[in-house]
């Protein structure tokens, strides 16, 4: 049940963000809500990346630019302040800022949408005295703090997420063109293209574009194996593309945005407050006899240590 309900919230790659309209013109990054907030972000820049990374874990400092900006989004509280920071890299067309604003308006789409119903939902999730109660609400509570200074205002609708990654892969982000091929939204519709998208996505080995691409390699690929390849087509095969994405470096501690919007949007939460991504699948979604499976599956996407129970 959980590997069903695993596939069912990651489908389409932002389940969670509502659908809405859009103004034509609006743009695909937050605009600045003031003259104020666009002054504070630019004197912030102007001191250096630093001092905005100041709080972040010592081991950012020998990053690669895109590097940095993942691990930024990941331990930034204030994710409003940290979409602004990427606004004039966004206009410019840089693509791993617009694929991190992406993420940003998909991790707080929930939020946004509705601040005071998100509040009142929390609360009642903390009244059901559910098993996993305790662990959404943590879930959602650290959400809602990294999300609070947006608003419904900023239309973080799927439309505006799925136009901002559109944006993100023409430019050359990867994570954003398979993202969009998650989504069934991909750049071309031809099966050359696929074909390609697939194949420069192992090849890459970048972790966020084996995230990205993972709900199109789950149930969602049932009966074409032969199209995408040998770990395609079921449940684990999703969650497969999961862990490698996880052993290539995506973020998948117990407090990652990852092990978050599990808990948080499809109550999909770890019973250890203290268990990463990894060892809550073999706990909680393989069974026993298919973890040499799982780990054969992994192995042949990305090789290297095996990862165990």
């Amino acid at each position: 049940m959980w590997a069903v309900a695993a596939v069912a919230l990651l489908a389409g790659g932002v389940l969670y963000a509502r659908r809405g309209q859009i103004a034509p013109e609006a743009a695909p990054e937050i605009a600045a809500t003031s003259a104020e907030a666009v002054a504070a972000t630019a004197a912030r820049v102007d001191r250096g990346v630093g001092d905005l990374d100041a709080d972040a874990p010592q081991r950012t400092r020998a990053l690669t630019p895109a590097q940095r900006l993942r691990e930024r989004f990941e331990h930034s509280d204030d994710l409003y302040a940290y979409a602004q920071e990427l606004g004039a890299a966004v206009r410019a067309g840089e693509p791993e800022s617009t694929w991190m604003l992406s993420r940003v308006l998909d991790y707080c789409a929930g939020y946004a949408a509705a601040p005071a119903d998100y509040g009142r939902d929390t609360q009642a999730i903390a009244g059901m005295n559910l098993r996993t109660s305790e662990a959404m609400v943590a879930a959602r509570n650290r959400v809602g703090q990294r999300c609070a200074r947006f608003t419904p205002a900023d239309d973080l609708s799927y439309a505006t997420i799925q136009r901002t990654r559109i944006r993100a892969a023409k430019a050359g982000s990867l994570p954003a063109e398979a993202s969009l091929l998650g989504m069934d939204e991909p750049l071309q519709n031809d099966e050359a293209y696929v074909r390609d998208l697939v194949d420069r996505v192992r090849n890459s080995l970048d972790p966020e574009a084996f995230f990205a691409i993972s709900p199109k390699m789950g149930i969602a690929s049932s009966g074409r194996r032969n199209f995408y390849g040998p770990i395609a087509g079921t449940q684990f095969s999703e969650l497969a593309w999961q862990l490698a994405a996880c052993r290539l470096g995506l973020d998948c501690s117990p407090n990652s945005v990852l092990m978050t919007t599990y808990c948080a949007n499809g109550g999909i939460c770890s019973q250890d407050p203290n268990q990463d991504f990894s060892s809550f699948v073999f706990d909680a979604a393989v069974p026993r006899q298919g973890t040499e499976v799982m780990n054969d599956m992994v192995n042949g996407l990305v090789g290297g240590t095996r990862i165990t129970k």
